[in-house]
């Protein structure tokens, strides 16, 4: 079966900056989920795809990704790095919410990967 694109990311190092940016240029309204203050999404109506807006981290200050559903976010890292790319940041639980990782292709583009719910 086919990945599908399934979420997008925007980040840099003032999430409130980006919420604005994007809100007051393309009219999107955001809202955080609990506990993830510089972490604002957006739903796919509004987007075409939902996606989110938030800070970076100290590893990737900003950057612009996509994430690619798949059944087994372990076993996709595995053949990635078997066809020349590289873990970015490994199969990460976020409980109730997200199983994702990141990943780059052999250009060095970061890529997501999420977890399809069982």
């Amino acid at each position: 079966m086919a990945s599908k694109l399934v979420h997008w990311e925007i980040s840099g190092p003032d999430a409130g900056a980006l919420k604005e940016f994007y809100g007051g240029l393309f009219g999107w309204e955001f809202q955080s989920p609990p506990g993830f203050e510089d972490y604002h999404m957006t739903s796919g109506e509004q987007t075409g795809l939902g996606g989110a807006v938030g800070k970076g981290s100290d590893a990737m200050p900003h950057y612009v990704t996509m994430y690619l559903e798949v059944a087994d976010v372990d076993a996709h890292l595995a053949k990635i790095q078997e066809a020349g790319g590289a873990v970015v940041a490994p199969k990460t639980v976020v409980p109730e919410m997200v199983t994702f990782a990141l990943f780059s292709d052999p250009a060095g583009n970061v890529m997501g990967l999420v977890e399809a719910d069982g």
